[in-house]
C-alpha cells in the first residue's frame, strides 16, 4: 500500500485550515502528499507558506500559456524547495510542454512535471459545448500522445480513462482526480470513481479531497485504509 501514492487536494485559503489537514492526514498506514491548487497558491499567504512548508508537496497549477511565459513560470517557482511535483496543461501544446519540460530540469532534477488532460469536471457534453468534436476518451489519448512525445513525467486524467491510457502508455506516471469513497457526494465532478477502482485501472496514484478533508479528517483516513484493504 505504501508504493501507490496518495495526494490531497488542500483546498482552502484559511493556512489554520491547511495545518490541519496536513497535520491529520500525516499516517504510518501510507503516505499522503498535499496538493495545493489555485485557491491557496493565489491567497494573501499561500506562497509565503509554501516557501516554508516541510513536507514534500504538489503544485497544481495547470500553466496553459506560450511557452516562453510558460517556462518563465516555472523558473518564478525555483525557490519553493519542497515542490516535487508541477502540472501544465496539455492545450498548451506540445511545444510548450517540451519547452516545460526542459527548463524544470534546471530548477530541480527531481521535479516531475504532470500533464492535466480533460478536467474531471467536463463531459461530453461540456466538450461540445466548448467546440471540441472528439469525445472525452479520443481527446484524452489525444493529449496523453502530446504528454508522452513532450518528454513529461506523467498524466493527469480520470480513472475512467487511465487503463486505456496505461495500455498505450506504460512508463507514464497516471495520477486521477475525482475520487469519491463509496458512498459520498459527487458534488461537482461528472467522471469519478472509488478509490480502490482507481488502483485497479492501474493508476500511479490519486487525489482525494472532499472525502477526506470534510469532517473528521482521521475517521475519514481509517475509511480509506478500510476501503483500500476490503
Amino acid at each position: 500500500m505504501k508504493n501507490r501514492k496518495i495526494f490531497v487536494a488542500c483546498d482552502d485559503s484559511n493556512i489554520k485550515n491547511i495545518k490541519k489537514i496536513i497535520a491529520h492526514t500525516k499516517t504510518n498506514k501510507f503516505q499522503i502528499i498535499p496538493k495545493f491548487g489555485l485557491q491557496f497558491f493565489y491567497s494573501r499567504n499561500g506562497r509565503r507558506f509554501l516557501e516554508n512548508i516541510k513536507n514534500d508537496f504538489w503544485l497544481d497549477l495547470k500553466i496553459n500559456d506560450i511557452p516562453q511565459t510558460a517556462t518563465s513560470a516555472i523558473e518564478s517557482l525555483k525557490d519553493l524547495k519542497k515542490c516535487k511535483y508541477i502540472t501544465v496543461h496539455a492545450n498548451g501544446g506540445l511545444e510548450m510542454l517540451k519547452a516545460v519540460k526542459k527548463n524544470s530540469k534546471k530548477i530541480n532534477k527531481g521535479l516531475k512535471i504532470l500533464g492535466v488532460t480533460v478536467l474531471t469536471s467536463l463531459n461530453n457534453k461540456s466538450l461540445k459545448e466548448i467546440g471540441h468534436t472528439k469525445k472525452v476518451e479520443q481527446l484524452v489519448l489525444k493529449q496523453a500522445d502530446l504528454i508522452n512525445k513532450s518528454g513529461c513525467d506523467g498524466i493527469v486524467c480520470s480513472a475512467k480513462e487511465a487503463l486505456m491510457v496505461r495500455k498505450k502508455y506504460k512508463k507514464l506516471l497516471i495520477i486521477t482526480p475525482g475520487i469519491r469513497l463509496p458512498g459520498d457526494s459527487s458534488n461537482d465532478q461528472m467522471r469519478i470513481m472509488t478509490p480502490k477502482d482507481a488502483f485497479k485501472n492501474k493508476v500511479s496514484g490519486i487525489v482525494i479531497g472532499r472525502s477526506l478533508t470534510k469532517g473528521s479528517i482521521k475517521h475519514n483516513i481509517r475509511r480509506l485504509f478500510d476501503h483500500l484493504n476490503k
